[in-house]
């Protein structure tokens, strides 16, 4: 299992810039609404984009679903885990949590996918 982070420390992170967010939800739910800063992968496309959009290995990453009984931030982290970041975490309560707390979110597709 992936290591666990806090909303907290996620929030303290993002404000400090020493965290890399991946949101695994991607799609129509990432263009609604994501993490600051958040990267859109979803887990059938890690094999082919991670070295491209998280090119440093030893970074700390963060991914995150929609909530606790999603699935989708583990998926990504396992395959990420695979093929050899070191430093892959977790934020468990997702995004509902994140919006329920009225932390800032972001919407739209970033230009370059």
């Amino acid at each position: 299992m992936t290591t666990l982070i806090s909303r907290d420390a996620l929030k303290a992170a993002i404000d400090a810039g020493t965290v890399v967010v991946v949101d695994a939800l991607g799609g129509d739910y990432y263009a609604q609404q994501h993490l600051p800063g958040a990267i859109a992968l979803v887990a059938d496309e890690v094999a082919e984009r991670a070295a491209e959009v998280l090119p440093d290995r030893n970074a700390t990453i963060v991914t995150y679903c929609s909530n606790p009984a999603c699935g989708n931030s583990e998926a990504v982290a396992q395959r990420l885990h695979r093929l050899g970041y070191t430093d892959v975490r977790k934020y468990r309560e997702g995004i509902q949590d994140w919006v329920e707390a009225g932390l800032p979110v972001e919407s739209g597709v970033p230009a370059n996918r």
